[in-house]
C-alpha cells in the first residue's frame, strides 16, 4: 500500500495535545483588530480543543497526526 496523504490544510491548522485531542487556535485573529470587540479578542487568546465529532474529522484529513 502508498503511503496517506496529509492534507496540507489541516497540518497548518491543527495539532495534536499530549493527551491526545486535536488542538486549534481561533479565527479571526489577523487584522482589522482595532474594528473587533476587545471581548472577543481577549477570548481569542492562546488555543483550545476541538469537538469529538470534529476531531474524528480533522483525524481523516491527518491520518499520521
Amino acid at each position: 500500500m502508498p503511503k496517506m496523504k496529509t492534507k496540507s490544510s489541516a497540518k497548518k491548522r491543527f495539532s495534536k495535545t499530549g493527551s491526545g485531542k486535536v488542538k486549534r487556535s481561533f479565527a479571526y485573529k489577523r487584522h482589522c483588530l482595532e474594528e473587533k470587540p476587545q471581548k472577543m479578542k481577549r477570548k481569542s487568546r492562546g488555543t483550545s480543543t476541538l469537538a469529538p465529532q470534529d476531531a474524528k474529522i480533522v483525524r481523516q484529513y491527518m491520518p499520521y497526526l
